[in-house]
């Protein structure tokens, strides 16, 4: 199966998985601001299967998912190093990339993802809240848009966002597919199953994320010896969108990290 993908930039490819239900532009929208003053990476944004203009074809589970995704990396990157960014169920599949090709992975960075808990249901989330708004964003809804169901920012600006980044690939989701792949979403084999993933991670979560929280990523810290592990306030499972200066300054700080372990900089010395 080849997935619908852009890219742009040259050099080091970063691979960029969005999540559950939308499509690649949620992952360029918050991506390319940053790497477009960074040069020297191609970054690569596929549609998973059944999201985006990617076919699901006869997929019916998360296994079906990730290995259409391995194939793309051969496709489209083959044996080269790449960077890895995966969000909520693109986290997921992202640590488990990881796990099948640590060498290959220079580094990781996961937004909101996916933690110990597949299932909705089972996961430790907080309730809803809403901690800023602006007189009027409600107000401009159209019949049909779900923007305030997760949004703990409502701003204009977040709306903006979610209007140009999340809501499109929303609207033209196989629903059917996914149906029949959220029955077997988890993935045959766990993420953290094999060895620790040794390199540059940066986990990023919301503080009042109600759809994937906290509590159940923390606790994969062990697997990920060098992660920066960093749970914003005000900010829910739209991240991206609600604390945007702050996940730019993060996401630059990885990919400068990633940098320097490929080049073999030493680490900066510790002392108890």
């Amino acid at each position: 199966m080849t997935l619908h993908h852009v890219s742009y930039g040259d050099g080091t490819p970063v691979l960029a998985l969005h999540g559950w239900s939308p499509d690649h532009r949620l992952m360029t929208g918050c991506l390319e601001p940053i790497f477009t003053d960074l040069p020297g990476y191609r970054r690569l944004y596929p549609d998973l299967p059944g999201m985006g203009q990617s076919p699901a074809g006869d997929i019916d589970s998360s296994d079906g998912i990730l290995a259409a995704v391995q194939t793309f990396i051969d496709e489209q990157i083959g044996t080269e190093p790449f960077l890895l960014i995966g969000e909520s169920y693109g986290g997921y599949l992202a640590r488990a990339l990881a796990r099948e090709r640590p060498e290959q992975v220079l580094g990781l960075s996961l937004i909101c993802p996916i933690g110990t808990v597949v299932e909705n249901a089972d996961r430790t989330v907080p309730e809803h809240v809403v901690l800023r708004s602006e007189p009027g964003v409600v107000e401009s809804l159209t019949d049909g848009e779900d923007f305030t169901e997760l949004a703990v920012v409502q701003t204009a600006a977040a709306l903006a966002a979610y209007r140009k980044d999340i809501a499109p690939g929303l609207a033209i989701a196989d629903n059917e597919a996914l149906a029949r792949i959220l029955a077997k979403r988890t993935l045959t084999v766990d993420p953290e199953s094999g060895p620790a993933y040794t390199r540059p991670t940066l986990i990023l979560c919301g503080r009042q994320d109600s759809v994937t929280g906290y509590e159940d990523t923390y606790v994969l810290l062990p697997h990920y010896p060098r992660a920066s592990f960093t749970i914003l306030d005000v900010a829910g499972h739209n991240l991206q969108v609600e604390q945007p200066k702050l996940f730019a300054a993060l996401i630059r700080e990885w990919v400068q990290r990633v940098a320097d372990d490929a080049q073999g900089l030493p680490q900066a010395a510790t002392s108890g």
